[in-house]
């Protein structure tokens, strides 16, 4: 260590420049980053609605959409609203009535579908057009297109930074104690957070959540490697010169911030088994991020310390931070009644914990701040009646089965409405799908029937029918829509003449047909549109979406079935959270747990410090049951993570300290020292990853972020309470069970050394010269000259004497 140390410190300058290089490519890097706003694209592959999804972007087209709302406007000056904006260019139509659906509280609801697929750009430019054409109106509008979430989280983002940033800041300043170590601590996080946000390209694509916590986390998390190295630091330098102190520092940091490092890195881990692919996206984003926060403490800091040391030398001011001797009497006063309440708080924060009123859906979450985007939301949802979409994905090729379908959900008190081209009216009563004969379809059309028999026969034989063509074709059933576009491309390729004004409501015609067959019809697979009138989550929803795939499985008994749309995402979540939860639960302590063994060398050490820590993860997923504030699932399986990783070290810096001290002084004065010493690092961490987490949960206005925030925040002010006012009465009152399950060979209670007659009673360990009489129960390595009185010698050989 001593010869990595002197090697970094003395190539500082070089470690300066190739940071430098480093930060540069990486602030240009930092742009390349592909960011995920969809939350299902982390659904397990192996999942139903994955695969639907994953079969509805292959086979269908989505075209794209808008809601927009105008409000105070008169229902005559909505209708020409509706026909101004069904003109502009890239608009394919609009869909506005006299209903409550589109005119309620005089304001209209427009639904607009555009020309073009949903990520194409023109979409956003002719959107654009109709809102600088309506821009002196008020209006809400409510899209999927562009990327209008990912730039609110980002706005959002850098506000939260800023005020991160300032707590930090006050934070060292309170807990430092010499100003010129603040720029010190500060350009090590900067880097670290600069190097971390540009090598995520590496990773391919994040999610949002990653890219928007990612940074606040990072320092939050490790923040107490900086600190522990300049403490480091500042110590030596009172014995050495600036270099030497650089080196002797890191010589004795290394392995002791690696230590540190490795609870936080273990919980961390735990989010890698997750099922939703969520927690190994932010997972790996973490740990990458811990990883560059230690390159940056072991490579970059140790030379601003050689560099800032003269300066640290000058700016040294008083400690601001108190002594806290009574929490230590208090422990000490307190210790056979507080382990009892901590129990009972511990057993109720178990129970209670399972009744927290997890959502996997965001229709019932509340945040503190609204975006433009909830806003709209907000008001179309408040003036006007809205239905829950889901998708219904079936085997194609057979319409009569996809009207049964559509007419026993028409049926149930459940579905508003349903779509699909087996039951979407063309004309005079007739469906898309409907099969007409050569004399319906000369009625239908208006044409001669000997030319709709000509049309016919000229089908059949396209398609290889040619048993119709000698039945004859007079009987010969075809889908309305089949037999439509079949003669549109007649009209196309010119084998049939039609005038101007024929030819563009023919083409019209088509071109709704074809639009309709787009995204309704695909290659292997139809898709049907079912309008429900329950809410987007809860188990009454998650039944019937059960019910409506038990529909389409009776007419398709050996065909895939996917039912897709927020509902069935919202059930998916649910089934994996109900394994990722013991999953996330069982390996981020058993991580831990192995990390604390090696630790402290001692089997019950561990499982007292593991026990503080579930039970705040327990006590703090208790507390939304009594406030009744919903939260998104996620929020949990990443911050128990968290907290079993991070918030640990806050008991391991007490425990460590007390197991040091207790058998130097009287316990109650070990507790009070431990206390005093434990407090300003306690104070340090837990406040800045306590701020960080209620400012995300405060400023943010998206539902993941905020219950993550919150979550966190929240558990780390208790896991701060517990750790201070609970565990130093664990360990007072669990000594024995620490020392009787202790592994670790006994370190020397003291060092002696003596000339004369010395009396021993005791395990000991070391060399004598001289005489010895007494009762030995010893193994000597060396020449023993003997008298035996009583029992027996034996030597290498196995021979006794």
């Amino acid at each position: 260590m001593m010869k990595l140390a002197t090697f970094i410190v003395d190539k500082r300058n070089l470690v300066f420049l190739l940071m430098g290089i480093s930060l540069i490519f990486s602030a240009v890097s930092r742009s390349w980053v592909e960011v995920e706003n969809d939350l299902t694209a982390y659904l397990p592959e192996t999942s139903e609605t994955r695969k639907g999804l994953d079969v509805m972007e292959e086979q269908f087209t989505t075209f794209g959409s808008a809601k927009l709302m105008v409000a105070n406007v008169t229902y005559t000056r909505a209708l020409e609203i509706a026909d101004e904006i069904a003109a502009v260019k890239g608009v394919q139509g609009v869909t506005f009535d006299d209903t409550t659906d589109h005119y309620n509280n005089v304001s209209a609801l427009y639904d607009i579908t555009f020309d073009y697929p949903e990520e194409d750009e023109r979409c956003l430019d002719s959107l654009n057009v109709i809102l600088d054409r309506y821009a002196a109106y008020d209006t809400y509008l409510s899209t999927t297109l562009g990327n209008q979430l990912a730039e609110i989280i980002q706005s959002e983002v850098n506000v939260i930074m800023v005020i991160v940033a300032i707590i930090v800041v006050s934070v060292l300043v309170l807990t430092s104690q010499t100003y010129a170590e603040i720029p010190v601590l500060a350009l090590t996080f900067v880097s670290a957070m600069v190097l971390n946000m540009g090598t995520n390209f590496l990773l391919g694509k994040i999610s949002f959540v990653s890219n928007s916590v990612t940074s606040i986390l990072q320092l939050a998390l490790s923040l107490d490697y900086a600190v522990i190295l300049c403490n480091r630091f500042k110590e030596e330098r009172q014995t050495h010169d600036i270099r030497e102190a650089a080196i002797v520092a890191l010589s004795k940091g290394i392995p002791e911030i690696g230590a540190s490092s490795l609870t936080t890195i273990g919980g961390l881990v735990a989010m890698l088994f997750m099922q939703f692919r969520l927690g190994p996206d932010m997972g790996i984003c973490l740990i990458k991020a811990i990883f560059y926060a230690l390159f940056s403490v072991f490579v970059f800091m140790p030379g601003l310390l050689v560099l800032f040391g003269p300066l640290m030398d000058k700016t040294k001011h008083k400690d601001f931070v108190p002594k806290i001797p009574f929490v230590g009497k208090f422990a000490y006063a307190t210790r056979h009644v507080v382990p009892i309440v901590f129990a009972l708080l511990v057993a109720g924060g178990y129970l209670t914990s399972k009744y927290c009123p997890y959502v996997y859906g965001y229709d019932t979450i509340v945040t503190p701040k609204l975006n433009e985007q909830q806003v709209a939301a907000n008001m179309i949802k408040e003036n006007f009646t809205s239905s829950n979409l889901v998708a219904l994905v079936v085997p194609s090729g057979d319409y009569e089965k996809e009207r049964t379908i559509l007419k026993r959900l028409d049926a149930m008190p459940q579905v508003n409405s349903t779509m699909g081209l087996s039951n979407i009216e063309a004309m005079d009563g007739y469906t898309l799908t409907d099969r007409l004969t050569p004399r319906q379809f000369a009625e239908l059309a208006d044409v001669d029937y000997e030319l709709a028999q000509l049309v016919y026969t000229a089908y059949a034989t396209e398609n290889g029918e040619y048993g119709k063509l000698v039945s004859g074709v007079a009987g010969y059933g075809v889908p309305l829509i089949d037999i439509f576009l079949f003669v549109c491309d007649y009209v196309d390729q010119g084998y049939v003449t039609l005038s101007d004004e024929t030819r563009d409501k023919l083409d019209d015609a088509a071109q709704q047909m074809r639009n309709g067959k787009l995204q309704l019809q695909g290659e292997d697979f139809s898709r049907m549109l079912i309008y429900l009138n329950l809410p987007e989550s809860g188990d009454e929803t998650y039944s019937f979406t059960d019910l409506i795939a038990a529909v389409a499985q009776e007419q398709y008994p050996d065909g895939r079935i996917y039912v897709v749309g927020n509902s069935t995402n919202a059930y998916e979540f649910k089934k994996s959270f109900a394994r990722d939860n013991v999953v996330v639960s069982v390996m981020s302590i058993l991580i831990v747990l192995v990390v604390l063994l090696f630790t402290f060398k001692s089997a019950g050490m561990p499982v007292l410090l593991i026990v503080v820590i579930q039970g705040s993860i327990w006590i703090n997923f208790s507390i939304p049951v009594f406030t009744h504030v919903d939260l998104f699932f996620i929020a949990y399986l990443i911050v128990s993570s968290i907290q079993m990783g991070a918030n640990i070290d806050y008991a391991i810096v007490i425990a460590s300290r007390y197991s040091e001290l207790q058998h130097q002084m009287e316990p109650r004065d070990a507790i009070i020292e431990t206390m005093n010493f434990a407090f300003p690092t306690i104070l340090t961490s837990g406040s800045i990853l306590a701020s960080a987490g209620f400012i995300l949960g405060q400023i943010s206005s998206e539902g993941t972020i905020v219950g993550i925030g919150e979550s966190l925040g929240r558990g780390t002010i208790i896991s701060i309470i517990l750790v201070m006012f609970c565990l130093p009465q664990i360990l007072l009152l669990g000594g024995r069970i620490i020392e009787k399950t202790s592994f670790s060979v006994p370190a020397p209670l003291r060092r002696h050394e003596g000339h004369g007659r010395i009396a021993v009673d005791g395990m000991v360990r070391g060399e004598i010269n001289g005489t010895v009489t007494g009762i030995m129960h010893a193994t000597v390595e060396g020449t023993a000259r003997l008298e035996l009185l009583s029992g027996a010698v034996e030597e290498a050989d196995g021979n006794e004497h």
